[in-house]
């Protein structure tokens, strides 16, 4: 993701996302330096797998703590917009995905958290061939395996939390 992009996230997902943020960048960072520490005392680094799975747990943990960092830095923060019957990010779409029911939501997918919708990102295959649609659109796109799926818009709604 760009720095130039802007991602709509409710204020709930904002806050999960900001204190997940300060958690790895505070305590789990001085827990991993700990770790790395207490490994490295252990002797010959090369053939330590404490330190070298310690290094890549920390690794990603800075991956994670630049992407929150983007993420939060650019996002849009509020309620979900308001349908209007037409497909943008922050709407539920029910949709005859090559005639299959499928419903989820077009945005983040930090936006849903536990939840168990499925969420498509508007920079997608799927998500850039329907946003601007609305009920009874049909279009197709090429998935990633090259395989030309049609859709169907049958739903737009609002997203609750």
């Amino acid at each position: 993701m760009s720095d130039t992009s802007v991602t709509w996230l409710t204020q709930e997902a904002y806050d999960r996302l900001r204190a997940e943020l300060t958690q790895l960048s505070g305590e789990g960072r001085t827990d991993i330096a700990k770790r790395i520490e207490s490994a490295r005392e252990e002797g010959d680094l090369k053939e330590n797998g404490g330190y070298h799975a310690a290094k890549e747990e920390q690794g990603k943990m800075e991956a994670r703590i630049r992407q929150l960092s983007s993420l939060l830095r650019t996002a849009s923060v509020g309620e979900a917009p308001e349908s209007t019957g037409i497909v943008e990010p922050g709407t539920v779409i029910t949709a005859k995905i090559q005639g299959d029911n499928s419903t989820f939501l077009i945005g983040n997918r930090e936006i849903a958290g536990d939840s168990d919708l499925d969420v498509y990102s508007e920079a997608s295959p799927l998500g850039i061939s329907i946003l601007g649609l609305k009920v009874g659109d049909k279009t197709t796109y090429t998935a990633p395996n090259g395989n030309e799926i049609s859709v169907e818009i049958e739903k737009v709604a609002t997203y609750k939390p």
